[in-house]
C-alpha cells in the first residue's frame, strides 16, 4: 500500500488572524478538504498523490464520503476518477450494498433533503427553492433529493465537514455564487469562523494566489453580511 508524505496547510500572508480557535478543523480535516479541492481541480496524478497523503491520516469513511459527494459538486467524471484512485490507493474494497443505490428510500431522501437544506441555507431556504425551481423544476427537485437527501445527509460525514468540503470544491472550481453559499451554510451547519478560514488556508496553495486572495474577499463579505 502506498502512503504520502504530509500534507500542506499554508496560510497567505494577507490572510486573517493566523491563530484561530479550531473546533473542527483538526489535521484529518483539513487533509480532507484539500482532497476536495483536488477532485474538482487536480489532475489525476495529483488526485493520485492527495488520495496517498489520506490513507491512514484520514478516516476510509470520511473519504468514501466525499468522494460520492463530489458527484454533485465536481462532476462524475471527476468523482469516478477519485473513487478509482482510492481503491488502489487504499486497497479498501466498494460495499456489496448501499441505501443510496436503493431508490425505493426516495420519499426518505426528499424528507432529511428538506432538512439538511434548510439548515445550510437558513433563512435562505424559501428563496433557494423557488429561485432553483424558477430555473426548472426537475433542479430544484435533484437538488433535494439527489442532492441534499440522498448524498449530504448521508451519515458517514457530519454535515459542518462537508461544508468545509463544499467550499474547498466551490473554491477550486471557481463557483463564487455556490461558494457564498457555503460559506455561510458551514456556519448555519455548525462550523465555527476559524474552522472556515483554517480550510481556506489549507487550499490555498491549490487555488494559487490571486485565486486564494478572491475567496478571502467573499468571505470577508459573507462575515460583513
Amino acid at each position: 500500500m502506498k502512503r504520502g508524505g504530509q500534507a500542506r496547510a499554508e496560510r497567505m500572508t494577507d490572510s486573517p488572524p493566523a491563530s484561530p480557535i479550531l473546533t473542527l478543523a483538526d489535521s484529518a480535516t483539513l487533509l480532507l478538504v484539500r482532497l476536495s479541492a483536488v477532485i474538482t481541480r487536480g489532475h489525476d496524478e495529483e488526485i493520485d498523490r492527495a488520495m496517498q497523503a489520506a490513507v491512514g491520516r484520514v478516516p476510509d469513511t470520511w473519504v468514501e464520503e466525499l468522494i460520492l459527494q463530489s458527484c454533485i459538486f465536481a462532476g462524475f467524471p471527476r468523482s469516478l476518477t477519485a473513487a478509482r484512485a482510492w481503491r488502489d490507493v487504499s486497497g479498501r474494497e466498494a460495499p456489496h450494498a448501499d441505501e443510496g443505490a436503493d431508490y425505493s428510500n426516495a420519499e426518505g431522501w426528499r424528507a432529511r433533503g428538506e432538512s439538511t437544506c434548510a439548515i445550510v441555507y437558513g433563512d435562505r431556504y424559501r428563496a433557494l427553492r423557488d429561485n432553483v425551481r424558477a430555473l426548472h423544476p426537475a433542479l430544484e427537485a435533484w437538488m433535494i433529493v439527489e442532492g441534499y437527501g440522498k448524498v449530504l445527509s448521508r451519515p458517514g460525514l457530519d454535515l459542518a465537514r462537508r461544508e468545509l468540503c463544499v467550499i474547498a470544491s466551490c473554491a477550486a472550481g471557481r463557483q463564487d455564487r455556490q461558494l457564498r453559499s457555503h460559506l455561510h451554510g458551514a456556519l448555519n451547519a455548525g462550523a465555527e469562523r476559524g474552522d472556515v478560514e483554517a480550510a481556506i488556508g489549507a487550499i490555498a496553495d491549490i487555488l494559487g494566489e490571486a485565486d486564494a486572495r478572491e475567496v478571502w474577499l467573499l468571505w470577508s463579505r459573507v462575515l460583513g453580511k
